[in-house]
């Protein structure tokens, strides 16, 4: 038997791509996720394409993002996240995972579950570079 990979339960690349732009334009769009918008600058291609290679990662797809050595959390601690913005993200991104037909609900429950207590996981009241170091 071959063991699947969340990755590939949801559907590989396709699925990914389509809920990581699910969630940005969620946020690029929803008034409710304004403070969350501003923290990620005018450009939201870049953070896209980073938020879609740590996903594939995460999920057991290709390793590219966790090759380069670097913790999502010490990406994201010199930014000032509040309870807040932990919440609105992890909303968001639930509210994405569930507009995606494709994925297995349970499974989607899980996904929402584990990425939501890893945006709370990241609350602080933002670092200085020099500390985030």
């Amino acid at each position: 038997m071959i063991a699947t990979t969340p990755y590939t339960r949801i559907g590989g690349e396709t699925a990914i791509r389509a809920l990581v732009d699910g969630f940005y334009d969620l946020i690029d769009g929803d008034a409710a996720y304004a403070d969350l918008r501003a923290l990620h600058g005018a450009d939201l291609g870049p953070v896209r394409h980073g938020l879609a290679r740590f996903l594939a990662g995460w999920l057991g797809g290709p390793q590219d993002w966790f090759e380069r050595g670097t913790c999502i959390m010490s990406l994201h601690r010199v930014f000032p996240i509040t309870p807040a913005l932990a919440d609105q993200w992890a909303t968001a991104m639930a509210r994405a995972i569930a507009g995606q037909d494709r994925i297995d609900p349970a499974l989607g429950e899980a996904l929402a579950d584990a990425l939501g207590h890893l945006a709370r996981g990241m609350i602080n009241l933002g670092l200085s570079s020099e500390a985030a170091a």
